[in-house]
């Protein structure tokens, strides 16, 4: 049957997945890194000719490493970071720079907004006045980039997520869509009505014209077209949200189904149905994906910094060469030793359940003879702390008690890690065979687009890999107590 091409861009590279079309077994996967681009404190950026080039890069050597034919490919998936924001003009030539979800220049612009106004977009989106959206981005954009004004007074400024930006580049500037789990994170989607919302666009200053057509999750986006590394026609037939293509990727199409990932931020989603739930603590209300022009739920805890504070300790204090070195480090540390110290990863702000964008990240309970072993288990747990709080808002919301959670990313082959998410949360963590499920889920979208799988299918195909059981330690509940009482002080 030929192979589904997967392409998930990432916060912090592009990977090419080749699947099965038949078996969706992953026949290969090749991933290469970018550059992230820091202008000014608390400013983060991405060159969208430099995300092209990965794309172009990881679908070229994906091919070529497991002799497959471009001719054999019969439809794309495609899944994305999904609130980093993007300028480009009718041939797909990049504006500016992206701005990435971590970025927080627009702050003051959030902080300063009419409480009412806040509310009334809170309510018809389901996501608070937080820098981490899309709108609040545009907005910046228009307001001080004199090559968007230019461009926008000739009719040529198209905005997009990036999954706007690839099926521009991948069509040959034919088509201008993006689906609607993506269009659910710019804070310009009413998510109970399924459309562009006048009245945000209007608080942002945005010109409907900008946007793009929002489609099923499930349908037809485009095809190839003018590539030099892709023949014309192949349709790209599946686009989700990281984070949504995650949740598909687990199976989690039925509701009360729950995964997390654990990427360079974690976030957490459990499936709600056609019910579209408003959280009372501090979780998103969002669409995990539309079809036949039907939208369904999901709740969202998001916690911005999960495997970036490994980067943090690999990169700038060269604690290990490389990140699962990590674990090995953290297993020299003893529960004496860690009693006292908490890192807490907030380098980009803190998200759910809190929301304090200017929060900064911490090491606290240091003492002399703390070291490198102590402060990578402390960064592993801060990492599992902070989901944690995301597990306790889900129970607070949906009044039960979750009871299994199943995990994805690059980071959960660290045993470590999830046995100790296990014994902070209490709950069983399930690890699946394939933990790239984002991409997964990005080919079995793709798959039912196309009409060659079902959902029904896709439940039987997911398959689990490992088991871990919580250890009832004291050790852990004293820590959760230490944790809560510091972001307190710190920060509420």
């Amino acid at each position: 049957m030929g192979m589904i091409l997967a392409i998930d861009q990432g916060t912090t590279g592009t990977t090419a997945v080749l699947i099965n079309a038949e078996t969706l077994e992953v026949a290969g996967k090749v991933n290469f890194e970018f550059p992230q681009i820091f202008p000014k404190p608390g400013w983060v950026e991405h060159n969208l000719n430099d995300i092209w080039n990965t794309v172009v890069k990881s679908i070229q050597e994906v091919l070529k490493e497991n002799n497959v034919k471009s001719s054999d490919i019969i439809t794309i998936g495609i899944t994305n970071q999904r609130e980093t924001v993007c300028a480009f003009d009718k041939d797909s030539n990049p504006l500016r720079n992206a701005i990435v979800w971590q970025d927080r220049r627009t702050g003051d612009f959030c902080k300063n907004l009419d409480p009412q106004l806040k509310n009334e977009i809170t309510e018809k989106t389901g996501l608070p006045v937080d820098p981490y959206f899309s709108g609040t981005k545009i907005n910046w954009m228009i307001n001080n980039d004199k090559n968007i004004q230019t461009a926008m007074a000739e009719k040529n400024c198209f905005f997009g997520t990036i999954d706007t930006f690839l099926i521009h580049k991948l069509t040959g500037g034919k088509s201008f869509v993006t689906e609607a789990s993506n269009a659910s994170r710019t804070l310009l989607f009413d998510i109970k009505k399924g459309v562009w919302c006048d009245k945000l666009l209007d608080i942002f200053k945005i010109d409907k014209s900008t946007l793009a057509t929002v489609k099923d999750s499930f349908s037809n986006f485009g095809e190839t077209q003018g590539l030099d590394f892709l023949p014309d026609g192949i349709s790209i037939n599946g686009v989700l949200g990281d984070q949504q293509a995650a949740l598909f990727g687990q199976a989690g199409i039925e509701k009360g189904m729950s995964k997390c990932t654990y990427g360079t931020g974690a976030f957490y989603l459990i499936n709600t149905g056609d019910e579209c739930i408003r959280s009372k603590h501090g979780l998103l209300s969002t669409i995990a994906y539309r079809e036949q022009g039907k939208d369904f739920y999901a709740l969202e805890g998001s916690s911005y910094i999960a495997g970036a504070a490994v980067q943090w300790l690999r990169d700038q204090l060269q604690f290990f060469p490389d990140s699962p070195d990590i674990e090995a480090l953290a297993k020299k540390s003893s529960d004496e030793k860690m009693a006292n110290i908490l890192f807490l990863p907030f380098f980009t702000g803190l998200g759910s359940p809190y929301w304090v964008s200017e929060a900064t990240a911490a090491i606290t309970g240091l003492t002399r003879d703390t070291g490198r072993p102590e402060i990578a288990r402390a960064c592993l747990e801060g990492i599992c702390l902070a989901i944690n709080d995301l597990i306790e808002s889900i129970e607070l919301d949906s009044g039960l008690k979750v009871k299994e959670l199943r995990v994805d990313g690059g980071a959960v082959v660290n045993n470590f890690l999830m046995q100790t998410q296990a014994n902070f949360s209490r709950t069983k963590i399930i690890r699946p065979k394939v933990i790239e499920t984002t991409a997964f889920g990005a080919a079995c979208a793709a798959a039912i687009g196309k009409g060659i799988m079902t959902k029904d299918q896709l439940q039987k195909m997911w398959k689990e890999d490992h088991a871990f059981s919580p250890i009832d330690i004291s050790y852990f509940d004293f820590k959760k107590v230490q944790w809560k009482k510091t972001i307190k002080k710190l920060y509420l």
